[in-house]
């Protein structure tokens, strides 16, 4: 058995700079088959950095404090209609205090604080601790694109690189 206090866990912020306040439980337990993350999130702040989806996870996000909102649509759903972004028929969800919201793999979600009070919940993803990096797709801005398109990230050596699936352009983040 492993059992750690949250509170004092090294904080760990998202490395494009959208939180300040992410704890990595499933690391400090020495999880393999599910990756657990505590986030306070501050008015503003987002979980992660943007519209996303995780190809090989399904994510849980459990709200313990305030309210949640969620940005996410189903890759499967009207795909083919709108061109094959998943940003279009977008739609949201607030997830209050006490209240669970699953994301299957492939259904691209962004969940941020819009209220004016902190958000605290518990990020929760499965199969394996981590996802594989190869299975990872974002919406951010491409320099070279002039605009948002579809990311990939590549496995990190000593900073992400995040590529545009549109033009190649990449992007470290530290």
């Amino acid at each position: 058995m492993e059992h750690v206090e949250i509170s004092e866990l090294d904080r760990e912020p998202h490395p494009m700079g959208v939180n300040t306040e992410r704890r990595d439980v499933g690391t400090a337990l020495g999880t393999e088959d599910v990756g657990v993350v505590h986030y306070e999130l501050d008015p503003g702040e987002q979980f992660s950095g943007g519209l996303h989806t995780h190809h090989d996870q399904e994510e849980v996000f459990y709200v313990l404090a305030g309210t949640a909102t969620f940005e996410h649509h189903n890759p499967e759903g009207d795909r083919s209609e709108s061109g094959g972004d998943p940003r279009d028929h977008t739609e949201t969800t607030d997830v209050e205090a006490g209240e669970v919201v699953r994301f299957e793999p492939g259904e691209f979600q962004c969940g941020r604080n819009e209220s004016d009070d902190t958000v605290v919940g518990l990020a929760i993803a499965a199969p394996g601790r981590r996802h594989e990096w190869t299975d990872l797709e974002s919406f951010a801005p491409c320099g070279d694109c002039g605009e948002v398109t579809s990311h990939g990230v590549r496995e990190p050596d000593e900073a992400f690189v995040i590529y545009c699936n549109e033009c190649g352009a990449e992007m470290q983040i530290a």
